[in-house]
């Protein structure tokens, strides 16, 4: 898996601790339909394997038995910044 973050993003993961956790989020409305969720600190009772990339450690949920090819990690939001991971690009895991 390759994991292609911003300058921007790296920044803002390491003023918050230079860790970004990742896992797998199904919302109750949408079926099977999954996407990632991520967060600078750990949810409860999950593990995490953690990897580290240029400029701070990724955390991938134990849980995701596939990973992607590749793993962009970017910020949104302009007033409440934060971290977000897209799946190969796409913002829905496939």
């Amino acid at each position: 898996m390759d994991v292609i973050a911003t300058e921007e993003a790296t920044e803002l993961i390491r003023e918050r601790g230079g860790r970004l956790y990742v896992r797998i989020q199904r919302p109750r409305c949408c079926g099977s339909v999954a996407y990632l969720g991520t967060a600078t600190e750990p949810a409860r009772g999950r593990e995490f394997r953690s990897v580290e990339v240029d400029g701070f450690v990724l955390a991938i949920d134990a849980r995701m038995s596939r990973l992607p090819d590749e793993l962009h990690v970017d910020v949104s939001g302009w007033r409440r910044r934060r971290p977000v991971a897209f799946w190969d690009g796409c913002a829905w895991v496939v």
